[in-house]
């Protein structure tokens, strides 16, 4: 995607001066960034840094202290968790989250809810898409979530996000724990999805895989942007290359998406 084409996509979520505290210790302080639609934007940064706060706030799982929170045009405000995802928002923590004695395909299910008035064909035609999109889990459909290898479970997880057709993907270090190979496969399917017109944002340690498949990009530092830009001038910036990139020289291969 060229900067033209993206300063032309419609704002689909905007955050304006967030600050998030923990009592008196200061978590975010005036976080400012925008996604637009049909678009990757990946948050990266160091361990403490604020990025699972940044995704928290925005779910409306922890309370701002400040700042304004828009989606689609609309301020979330007060919005509690499940009025934003009832509006289009999705979370896939890095715990994953999943309730591990349910089988696969009642985990997909659950993700339905926001559509649960529509009837089963339209919970039909969801599992078809998520089951074209993993077809291993399609295969264990009928097996319990805790039988499940850790890409695996990754997978159920990005399934049941996209169960509820979200405006916005918001994903939580999807690499964490999981093997080159499958981390690589992760990352493909999350560019499959903008390829389907998913807006993503994308919260990972693995700088160098993120500011590959991103179309912009922010660093967080000690809970304020310390950069940001289009996310392949980020990844050429001696700054970034010297902070988060060298470090993580031995995962060269995913570069070849």
């Amino acid at each position: 995607m060229t900067a033209e084409t993206a300063s032309e996509r419609p704002l689909l979520l905007e955050v304006e001066n967030l600050s998030v505290a923990y009592g008196k210790i200061e978590a975010l302080s005036g976080v400012s960034l925008r996604v637009r639609q049909g678009e990757i934007v990946t948050v990266i940064g160091p361990n403490g840094a604020g990025k699972s706060t940044l995704l928290g706030a925005l779910m409306g799982a922890l309370p701002a202290r400040d700042g304004r929170i828009t989606l689609a045009g609309r301020v979330q405000g007060a919005l509690q968790v499940e009025a934003r995802a009832e509006q289009g928002l999705a979370l896939v923590p890095e715990t994953r989250a999943l309730f591990a004695s349910m089988t696969v395909e009642d985990n997909l299910r659950l993700g339905a809810y926001r559509f649960r008035g529509e009837g089963a064909a339209r919970h039909a035609q969801a599992l078809d898409e998520v089951y074209a999109l993993f077809p291993r889990l399609q295969e264990r459909r009928r097996q319990e979530a805790a039988t499940l290898s850790g890409g695996e479970r990754q997978m159920l997880a990005l399934g049941r996000a996209l169960m509820g057709r979200p405006q916005l993907l918001m994903l939580d270090e999807p690499s964490l724990g999981l093997a080159p190979l499958i981390v690589r496969d992760i990352f493909r399917i999350i560019v499959q999805l903008r390829a389907q017109g998913v807006s993503i944002l994308l919260v990972e340690q693995n700088a160098r895989a993120a500011l590959h498949v991103a179309d912009h990009a922010y660093v967080l530092e000690l809970g304020r942007v310390a950069m940001e830009g289009p996310a392949a001038a980020l990844a050429h910036d001696p700054r970034v290359i010297e902070a988060y990139l060298g470090a993580q020289a031995k995962h060269q291969e995913l570069l070849t998406t």
